[in-house]
């Protein structure tokens, strides 16, 4: 059973999850396509994989023909079947790993990352997490929801197929409270949000912009922790992506298609890490102060950090990063200048 417990050092949550340790090994990018009859995310192994709790089809559920499919993990970090409930061992305090640990299976193309989707692809992906969010936001226990994805081996990717992870947690992780407050305190001094202001500065600035498109923006940030690292944000304020308008799901699509293919023309095939970066999707006692003023403040962005090199012992004992490129440049060959 998966469990939450506190790092009374690092004042950090740590989350033990046993049933992990059986997770499949990474298959290699370049395998034989007769192999792909083993893949569970594979079109036509729909038995291989627990029951679906969304999918984008015109027919039956669990059978193929399916644009993209959402199932619950199989080798899951935390469980929704579990009693809300935390426990003290001395100094020691630990929560149950009560939450969601979802899949959704981009696309039944087992050789397709995101700059082989296409806009209609992007869309239908997008689409895909908003229905999760917006279900999985109906339990109240749940607080934080994690989207991200992890694509090939040094970004710490188990499966080949593309795919994308949603880990709803009961609890705030603190890095992700520490930005709510300091956000906050920022917005009381100014008047807006940390991320409004980023994304005007770098407008303004022009030089580590990629490109836009409709009300959303592509740079290299000013202080990226990777080389061709992307962060994509709104220009106005969205707390989370189920908060968009159908034009805005279109335009974002758009813009992700751009920013991959931009990646892929420079780096080819790269490893990568994808994340969202969005508001809290329910009220506890760590965020309830900060909750009703998210519409006014706060704005989702997605990160994207190409894993060119492996971190190594100073950036895992500091927690700084050493980035070798600099932002400017990355924009403006990702520009094409």
């Amino acid at each position: 059973m998966s469990e939450i417990r506190l790092d009374v050092i690092q004042n950090q949550y740590v989350l033990i999850a046993p049933e992990r340790l059986h997770r499949p090994n990474i298959q290699n990018k370049t395998q034989n396509k007769s192999q792909h009859h083993t893949c569970p995310f594979c079109e036509g192994n729909e038995a291989l994989t627990p029951p679906e709790v969304f999918a984008m089809r015109d027919n039956e559920p669990n059978s193929n023909m399916w644009k993209t499919r959402v199932v619950p993990n199989l080798y899951k970090a935390v469980q929704v079947e579990l009693e809300s409930c935390s426990k003290r061992d001395g100094m020691f305090e630990s929560v149950a790993g009560v939450g969601a640990h979802e899949i959704l299976i981009d696309s039944p193309c087992h050789d397709c990352d995101m700059y082989d989707l296409g806009v209609d692809g992007i869309e239908n992906w997008l689409r895909s997490i908003i229905v999760r969010i917006e279900d999985l936001q109906k339990d109240k226990r749940l607080i934080h929801l994690s989207i991200f994805k992890n694509s090939g081996l040094d970004a710490g990717a188990t499966q080949s197929h593309p795919h994308t992870q949603l880990l709803a947690l009961p609890v705030m992780p603190k890095n992700d409270l520490d930005f709510v407050k300091r956000n906050m305190q920022y917005y009381r001094r100014h008047g807006r949000g940390k991320i409004e202001d980023m994304v005007a500065n770098e407008i303004k600035a022009k030089k580590r912009i990629i490109g836009m498109v409709g009300d959303f923006v592509a740079y290299c940030p000013y202080a990226s922790a990777y080389p061709f690292e992307v962060m994509i944000a709104p220009l106005k304020n969205i707390p989370n992506l189920n908060r968009c308008s159908r034009k805005d799901v279109t335009d974002l699509s758009l813009l992700i298609d751009n920013v991959f293919n931009a990646l892929n023309k420079k780096l080819s095939k790269f490893d990568y890490n994808l994340y969202f970066h969005t508001a809290p999707i329910n009220m506890n006692f760590e965020n309830e102060e900060y909750m009703a003023h998210f519409e006014k403040n706060y704005r989702f962005y997605i990160r994207i950090t190409p894993r060119i090199y492996r971190l190594g012992g100073f950036e895992i004992s500091t927690g700084m990063a050493i980035n070798t490129v600099l932002p400017k440049e990355c924009a403006r060959l990702l520009r094409g200048d």
